[in-house]
């Protein structure tokens, strides 16, 4: 009996803590909520005030992105541009906003811009061969993949990128050698790259 009276205590007492935990849980997404829309109100009420201040603009975009709500950023990128052409900052966003709402197509001359802008960025080079990789031109891909390996020779993610890119294109014997490369450098790139090595190879190129 006594045995029977503490199990439901116990079964009691859990009751309560996970109430207790599930009440807390739904209050901080509220307060979450809360708070993204109090920091977005905040960022608009600064544009209003500061209509021809771009910098305001990105600002509100950013914060639009980092809720992924990307139209609205987008727009607000757009309105940065319009208000200072020469703002780099909110050419890359607007190439990473497009990118993350899968607009491939419409990434792709704000990635070109950041890299005109900047030829030898390492990042911005791989960033553009991401958005030739979505759009399966793996040629213009691997040009992109290939500077930014110039100007960072140890740049892992983009020689696996180059790798698969070398895949598409039936191209197996570079994309073996870096293969071999990876495996003493990112043994969890060596591994994804076999997959693709194993799945990917088109017929013509498994001769």
């Amino acid at each position: 009996m006594k045995d029977m009276i503490h199990v439901s205590q116990l079964y009691m007492h859990l009751r309560t803590f996970f109430r207790s935990f599930l009440v807390l849980l739904s209050l901080s997404g509220l307060l979450a909520c809360q708070d993204k829309g109090a920091k977005i109100r905040e960022l608009q009420q600064e544009v209003w005030k500061n209509p021809e201040d771009a910098r305001g603009y990105l600002n509100l975009g950013k914060e639009y992105a980092r809720h992924q709500q990307y139209k609205e950023a987008i727009e607000s990128y757009q309105r940065a541009i319009a208000i200072e052409p020469g703002l780099d900052e909110a050419y890359s966003a607007l190439g990473a906003a497009f990118f993350d709402k899968k607009d491939f197509a419409a990434a792709l001359p704000w990635m070109e811009k950041r890299v005109k802008i900047a030829p030898d960025d390492s990042l911005r080079n791989f960033d553009l061969g991401n958005v030739f990789f979505q759009l399966k031109r793996f040629d213009d891909a691997i040009v992109s993949y290939k500077r930014a390996i110039d100007n960072s020779y140890s740049f892992q993610e983009a020689w696996y990128s180059l790798a698969v890119c070398y895949i598409k294109t039936g191209k197996i014997g570079e994309a073996r050698k870096i293969h071999t490369w990876l495996q003493s450098k990112n043994n969890y790139l060596a591994v994804s790259l076999e997959r693709h090595l194993q799945s990917d190879v088109p017929e013509n190129a498994k001769k």
